[in-house]
């Protein structure tokens, strides 16, 4: 029991009560033994705090004394048990090793779509002169351990031209080069084979054509350089014109475009749009830009504002089998040279060259298919196949639904007459 050190200052000899049978020595004040005030304060029955004071004083303070003891003793006793635990080397674990709960995920989950299309996306790095440039594409067709992969032409067309190079990156980490084996500049979409490559694995083409606004989407692509990024969104229109051209490429294409709202950034071009199937349903090719309108990825630009577009896979399959096949693809003519937007009355394309091409430009090509059908230059072109058409992108957006060979219902106005022709469409290099 330990003794209040007050009490060993006062009284330096052995205290009365440490031996049993010691004689009680004469009372003292309370004050002059436990330095507690000297004033008296009746509790009534002939009794007085002061004299109540000393034996509550020293029954608490053996309390106090035996609680400290206890919980000494308590905490002694719970480290003899750490340091006994401590030398039989029992493992230490943080949380419940125990448990083998997985997370389950639906297999039209964004996470579960992503897991099946990631392996078939790659990245493309172009060098080219002192420049170069990255992009994405996606693996479409495989032949054992030759694989063709899809992107957009502009992501590889300084390499084409000034014989620059290209090396695919695959989801591994794996770098090979890669060769063009055709492209398709109308159409921004060019082909490249890798070779000797094991596990390659084929991207699922889906429909176009099904696809409805509103539609859940994920872009998959290297934007910014960051290969293998994920974004979602929906699509958020269709058959959206877009001219795809721009300057250091040789693109010259105009897009019937998949509008979405996915973030898409430069570095997504060429990569896959996916639908919720997992199925591939578009080429990120364009974005639009404040004060810019829409540009090829690729080019000086600030990033995603909620436009992308994408090129509809079925218009891309048809090209990319072309390019495979006879590495070209041939695209649908109608032999004549769009100007500019007619904006009177009716709205249209204007057949005829810029005043500032007279002499270098042919408004109608002689013996083409427009010559052939009787239009002229100056007539204004305001519909094919019924579909109201109120500027040259949408009149190449609606011919080139076709193929060579087929044949579609021209109306132009002419002066103040309204006719309609039928045209067998042409062909030539996409």
């Amino acid at each position: 029991m330990s003794q209040d050190p007050g009490d060993e200052s006062q009284k330096p000899d052995e205290a009365w009560w440490s031996k049993p049978g010691s004689a009680q020595p004469p009372w003292q004040p309370p004050e002059q033994r436990w330095g507690l005030p000297t004033d008296n304060i009746s509790g009534g029955a002939g009794f007085t705090s002061t004299r109540l004071a000393l034996p509550i004083v020293f029954v608490l303070l053996i309390i106090v004394a035996l609680l400290a003891a206890g919980i000494g003793a308590a905490v002694g006793l719970n480290a003899a048990d750490d340091r006994s635990a401590a030398t039989t080397h029992e493992p230490v674990t943080l949380g419940s090793p125990q448990s083998t709960t997985r997370v389950e995920r639906q297999p039209n989950s964004f996470a579960s779509i992503a897991a099946r299309i990631l392996p078939s996306v790659v990245q493309i790095d172009v060098k080219a002169g002192s420049g170069g440039d990255t992009g994405s594409g996606f693996v479409i067709r495989v032949q054992g351990t030759t694989g063709y992969i899809l992107t957009n032409n502009h992501v590889v067309s300084a390499a084409a031209t000034d014989n620059g190079t290209v090396r695919v990156v695959f989801q591994s980490g794996q770098s090979v080069p890669a060769r063009i084996i055709g492209r398709a500049p109308t159409s921004d979409l060019a082909v490249l084979q890798v070779l000797k490559v094991n596990g390659l694995k084929q991207a699922n083409l889906g429909n176009s054509d099904r696809i409805a606004v509103g539609d859940p989407v994920i872009a998959i692509g290297s934007p910014l350089g960051l290969a293998g990024t994920v974004t979602s969104g929906i699509v958020s229109a269709l058959n959206r014109p877009v001219d795809a051209s721009g300057s250091g490429t040789d693109t010259n294409a105009v897009i019937d475009a998949i509008q979405t709202d996915a973030a898409i950034n430069p570095g997504n071009s060429g990569g896959p749009l996916v639908d919720s199937s997992g199925a591939v349903i578009g080429v990120n090719s364009a974005i639009a830009t404040l004060g810019a309108g829409s540009t090829p990825f690729g080019q000086d630009q600030g990033g995603n504002i909620g436009l992308g577009f994408a090129i509809p896979s079925n218009g891309a399959k048809d090209i990319a089998a072309q390019i495979i096949a006879k590495g070209f693809a041939e695209r649908p003519i109608i032999g004549v040279n769009l100007n500019l937007a007619y904006t009177g009355t009716p709205e249209g394309a204007l057949i005829g060259c810029p005043s500032a091409q007279r002499g270098s430009c042919t408004a109608v090509q002689s013996g083409g298919p427009g010559d052939k059908a009787g239009l002229r230059e100056g007539d204004v072109i305001v519909a094919v196949d019924g579909k109201v058409t109120t500027g040259p992108d949408e009149v190449i957006i609606a011919t080139r639904q076709h193929k060579p060979g087929d044949v579609v219902r021209i109306t132009v106005v002419r002066g103040s007459a309204r006719k309609t022709v039928n045209v067998t469409l042409g062909r030539a290099r996409a």
